[in-house]
């Protein structure tokens, strides 16, 4: 009978050892399950964003096909993307503060230099290279301030949020007036998300923005706003621009479902064969996609940001670092509304970039959590 009690007794012990184990172990089971839960929700979010990707080359491969375009334009941006959200991902897992760092640093440098890197003819603004430089200036402010949240030394944070008001200011200096709006933008974002407990508002919002600034492009070119309204925009966006858009409207109406094809607006454009240098666009990423691939072209434009910022609302790194992120892109949203920044190469692989940068998922914090299960593990079978 003793020997049942005792055994009772050493039962109940290791039943409580066991119940606290269990709940250690649970943490730990729970720490456990959720990287894999994260990890699942990368997996699809990745797997969304290659059959996005793929439907853009695939899609443009069509149009040109069935209208004898040019679809390298549109494959060689697909490859640029890919291209640099691999490459952010990498990198932000491996070095998460110095991958931003180096990024805003060459953002920058190729901003200063895209006039003399870009071939072809040089324009003057508001055309041309001037969305370009606008569009690198918002990516390296974005990069920055990315790379100031994940730095975790006060006197590295400062120094990161410097570099990025000095980005702001040679924007200013260079004469990009839109790009010192949206890199002061993205300053403001950088202060106002420390103070933001739920990022799903803030990633709506920025999506609510870049439809906003789509529209009033497509608004513009209807002559659907008020005349003096209407002519006020027309006078800061330039009549030519606007022409540009009113074609490439007019191609869009004639063939909604597959456009002109890939690399033909030039040819059709009665404006755009007007310009003392022709460079053969409508200077707006969703006017182009409509005028040249229809409108299966412009909704798989935006699922292609609609994926960014999805992928953005669920990634594991701090909510500053994802809203600043999608702050960036954003801007760079609304610059290629008016301008035809994604057509350079730099544009495209940067965006990529700081893309994959605000979704990895820094080896250190995998080794944060591996720790303290290592220990746990350790005092649980300890003898």
């Amino acid at each position: 009978m003793r020997s049942v009690q005792a055994g009772g007794r050493g039962r109940s012990r290791v039943g409580g050892l066991g119940s606290g184990g269990g709940g250690v172990g649970s943490t730990g089971m729970a720490s456990a399950t959720g990287p894999d839960t994260d990890s699942e929700r990368r997996n699809v979010s990745d797997a969304v964003g290659v059959a996005v990707l793929g439907a853009c080359a695939a899609w443009s491969l069509i149009t040109a096909a069935m209208h004898d375009g040019r679809p390298e334009g549109v494959l060689l941006a697909v490859l640029a993307v890919s291209a640099g959200y691999a490459s952010g991902r990498i990198s932000g897992a491996l070095v998460p503060v110095a991958a931003p760092c180096a990024g805003a640093l060459a953002g920058l440098g190729l901003a200063l230099a895209e006039p003399r890197l870009a071939p072809g003819p040089q324009f003057v603004a508001p055309l041309g290279h001037a969305g370009a430089t606008a569009a690198l200036l918002t990516l390296a402010v974005g990069s920055a301030c990315c790379a100031a949240w994940a730095a975790p030394a006060p006197a590295l944070r400062l120094a990161l949020r410097l570099l990025a008001a000095g980005i702001t200011v040679t924007a200013l200096v260079l004469g990009s007036v839109s790009g010192f709006v949206t890199c002061t933008a993205v300053l403001l974002c950088s202060f106002a998300a420390g103070r933001m407990q739920h990022r799903g508002l803030g990633v709506v919002g920025l999506g609510l923005a870049a439809a906003l600034a789509t529209g009033a492009t497509w608004a513009i070119a209807g002559n659907v706003l008020p005349d003096g309204l209407t002519e006020s925009l027309e006078g800061q966006l330039s009549p030519h621009r606007v022409q540009l858009w009113q074609d490439a409207l007019h191609m869009a109406h004639q063939d909604s479902a597959l456009g002109v094809g890939p690399a033909r607006f030039g040819e059709l454009s009665g404006a755009a064969a007007q310009a003392l240098l022709p460079d053969g666009k409508p200077h707006s990423a969703p006017f182009q996609m409509a005028a040249e691939q229809g409108i299966v072209g412009v909704l798989l434009l935006a699922a292609a940001f609609c994926w960014v910022l999805h992928a953005l609302w669920r990634t594991p790194r701090s909510t500053p670092i994802a809203l600043i992120a999608g702050a960036a892109l954003t801007g760079l949203a609304v610059i290629a509304s008016v301008g035809n920044a994604l057509s350079f190469t730099t544009v495209t692989a940067g965006a990529g970039f700081l893309a994959g940068l605000a979704t990895a998922h820094p080896i250190t914090d995998d080794a944060s959590r591996t720790a303290p299960d290592a220990r746990v593990r350790g005092d649980r079978f300890a003898p």
